[in-house]
């Protein structure tokens, strides 16, 4: 049987030990800050966000959400990131995801000053990935990298195969298992013979956003199966397709109408991974956890008590200091 990799309880042990860090920031005088910006109404945003608020709140962190409507212009964005950017009491920053549609979300990001972006995502910081130099990192990734190493599986001398390029994942992903000395190859739509390129894979992430995508013929026997993917489906004829040999889950289809399913066909990675992360209860977890480690990390940087690189150029309003 392939070993289950429980984000749960790497994220439990996350957590566990950056309550010290916490408490002993918190004796300082102040608290870590993080700011949460939730524009409009997106009832998946909410349930993430509750879930952030509700993590920090545990670890002692004070949590702002800012809710701007719906109708919020990007200018009007752009200044409230601007005031988080020079409150003392914020020590990170995070701007919730999908923005509105009249919204220019680039603008937004790369408005947030780089020392307080706890997601990863400003130039500034992915310069920072790509070259090797300290400083916050894309939650998703980090979460797998430290989910690896807490099971014990080293990428290093692996091949490595990251199916999906996103900036969120994708490529920082990529990155994250290249400085772990593993051999990486990034697919993507346009790649040939995808199964082929994914068999050679120790270490397949899917991260594509296609529920049940891989299949048995992308898994290379053995091969650890990071599984990304987080898709709701409603189709009953799709949920007879992924889940024919669970009975259990199709019970639950038919009670609720929706299952959640990742980019890789559960069944398969069953039957040939070495060791996979379930959906739910994987990769998830992990993602709020690193999240909450980079707004400990950035107090502690802001207090000069971390080792991570400051950022002292003068900012330009709107646009995010240079690098």
């Amino acid at each position: 049987m392939p070993t289950i990799l429980d984000g749960n309880q790497v994220r439990d042990r996350i957590l566990r030990d950056l309550l010290p860090r916490a408490e002993a920031f918190a004796a300082t005088g102040r608290a870590p800050g993080l700011a949460v910006v939730l524009a409009g109404n997106h009832d998946a945003s909410e349930i993430y966000v509750r879930h952030k608020v509700k993590a920090a709140a545990e670890l002692g962190i004070v949590s702002e959400t800012l809710t701007p409507p719906a109708s919020v212009t990007t200018k009007a964005l752009l200044a409230l990131i601007e005031d988080l950017n020079q409150r003392a009491d914020i020590d990170g920053i995070l701007v919730q995801l999908p923005l509105p549609p009249q919204v220019d979300a680039r603008r937004v990001l790369l408005a947030v000053a780089p020392e307080k972006d706890v997601d990863g995502f400003h130039p500034c910081n992915v310069g920072n990935l790509v070259v090797g130099r300290p400083g916050p990192r894309p939650c998703t990734p980090a979460g797998i990298m430290e989910l690896l190493r807490q099971y014990g599986i080293a990428p290093g001398g692996k091949r490595a195969v990251v199916v999906g390029r996103s900036d969120i994942v994708g490529k920082p992903m990529a990155l994250m298992l290249l400085h772990a000395h593993s051999t990486v190859t990034i697919c993507h739509s346009k790649t040939a013979d995808l199964a082929a390129v994914c068999r050679e894979g120790e270490i397949l992430v899917a991260a594509m956003g296609r529920p049940a995508m891989l299949t048995a013929d992308h898994i290379r026997p053995g091969a650890t199966v990071i599984d990304v993917g987080m898709n709701r489906i409603t189709d009953a004829a799709e949920a007879n397709r992924i889940f024919a040999h669970a009975p259990d889950k199709l019970a639950k289809f038919a009670r609720k109408g929706s299952l959640l399913v990742g980019d890789v066909d559960p069944q398969a990675m069953l039957e040939k991974a070495g060791a996979y992360t379930p959906v739910p209860g994987g990769v998830g977890p992990l993602t709020i956890a690193m999240l909450m480690t980079n707004t400990i990390e950035a107090a502690e940087r802001h207090s000069g008590r971390g080792t991570a690189p400051h950022l002292t150029e003068p900012r330009t309003s709107g646009s995010g200091p240079p690098c």
